[in-house]
């Protein structure tokens, strides 16, 4: 079993900034490692949607281009734990935001690290709400 849990969101205004962090825990973690870890958002009324993903192999980054050069993904494998910080917050940030965690390796991860499906661990999402 492991469990993901999400914390740092809340409420900003335009332009703020706001870290969200992802602990991982659980009992499997003792033997195996996580490969990959995400965050995704899901705003009202819109699909679920990949926002930035960690390797941790090599912590290799990607993202998606509505937050490339605001966002920036960091891991911490001490700690287990998986950091999102978000600069020049824009209300279209507005979101549940989802981490999201993966053991198994990939060949291609560049290519499905937005799916959802890459993904066998989810934390029940923190809520982030910009108001301009």
């Amino acid at each position: 079993q492991v469990q993901l849990v999400e914390s740092g969101g809340g409420s900003v205004h335009t332009g703020g900034s706001l870290r969200l962090s992802c602990a991982a825990s659980g009992s499997r973690l003792r033997d195996s490692a996580i490969n990959y870890m995400a965050w995704f958002r899901q705003a009202p009324g819109k699909e679920r949607e990949g926002v930035a993903a960690l390797w941790t192999g090599d912590n290799s980054t990607y993202y998606a281009d509505s937050v490339k050069g605001r966002f920036t993904i960091s891991g911490d494998s001490a700690k287990k734990s998986v950091y999102l910080q978000r600069n020049r917050l824009e209300p279209e940030d507005t979101a549940m935001y989802y981490c999201a965690a993966e053991f198994r390796g990939y060949s291609q991860f560049s290519r499905r690290w937005a799916w959802e499906r890459t993904y066998e661990i989810w934390g029940q999402g923190t809520q982030v709400t910009v108001s301009s």
